[in-house]
This record gives structure tokens, sequence and C-alpha cells, in this order.
């Protein structure tokens, strides 16, 4: 049996061999010259962005004294025992590398007793933190005391240890 293609489809095969011999890649009669080599610099080292927190910040203080930001006070007293001197001291040799900073100690008492009480030891205790600032060479001028009483408690509980974290003067970085 034979087959035979119509004149048409025999045109269109002979015309699709043709076309796709003459896409066929031909070898460049010359080849281009290899790449030159230049010398790669030497990667230079850029200088990294301090990480952490920026100097001025409560972020940075917090980092350098660590707890020594807050001082705790025994029930209706507001002297400086000798563990809060250590933490004072602490924060007096960053407030003496940051002589630019100012900042607030801010006052605070537990959820006992009045409100006016409470408010009035918040300021002594305040007072008594900034009065030993200044007896170690930080300048009045820098540090601002406020009270809050039992306004701004930090544990919600109304039990012993609540109450020891509520009897508190903590320095806040200003600028």
């Amino acid at each position: 049996m034979t087959f035979s293609l119509p004149k048409a489809a025999t045109i269109a095969v002979l015309t699709s061999t043709i076309a796709l011999g003459a896409c066929s890649k031909k070898a460049p009669e010359e080849l281009p010259p290899p790449p030159v080599t230049t010398p790669t610099p030497t990667a230079t080292p850029t200088p990294t962005a301090p990480t952490g927190p920026i100097v001025g910040t409560q972020g940075h203080f917090q980092d350098a004294v660590g707890r020594s930001s807050v001082i705790y006070f025994d029930t209706d007293r507001f002297n400086i025992d000798s563990s809060d001197a250590a933490a004072l001291q602490a924060q007096a040799q960053y407030f003496a590398r940051f002589p630019q900073l100012t900042f607030t100690i801010e006052g605070h008492a537990d959820e006992r007793g009045t409100r006016e009480y409470n408010l009035a030891l918040g300021e002594r205790r305040a007072n008594s933190a900034k009065n030993y600032l200044v007896s170690l060479g930080v300048a009045p001028n820098r540090i601002r005391t406020v009270s809050y009483g039992k306004e701004r408690p930090v544990a919600l509980a109304s039990n012993p240890g609540a109450w020891a974290q509520n009897r508190r003067a903590a320095s806040i970085i200003v600028n």
C-alpha cells in the first residue's frame, strides 16, 4: 500500500524542513577573546552599628545598672540601707559617665494606708534616693522626684511579697 500526501501537505513539510535548516547554528569564524581578569578589591569590613539600646534610654540605663535601677524599702520606712546604697552607687557611676542625662526618681508605696499617707511616704522615699545620689556627686538639678504613692503598683496581689515589690524608688531616664 502506498501512501501519498496531497501536494499542499508535501509543500508544507518541505517548507518546514527548509525553515528548520536555516535556524541551525553555525560556529563563528573567530572566537571572542577571553575575558580580562581585573583584580577584585579586597572587601574592607564596614563598621557595624552598635546593637542594643541607645545611650540615654531607659533600656541602656537598665542594661548598665541591672536591677540597681530600683531600690526597695521596708514597711513605713524611707531610709537607705546597705543594699540600697550599693544600687545607688551603681546609678551614680552611670550618671557620672553620662552627665547630659536627666532623670526622675519615682517614689512608690504598697496598697496599705491612705492615699495621702502613701503619697507622702513615696515622696520621702524618692527624696531619700535623690539626696543619696547628690551626696555621691550627681548634680541635684539633673534629678526630679515624683510620688505615685500606691497608684502604680508593679505587683497586683495583696500579700507580703507583692507589698515588698511595691515599696520602691525607681530611677527613670528622662532624656
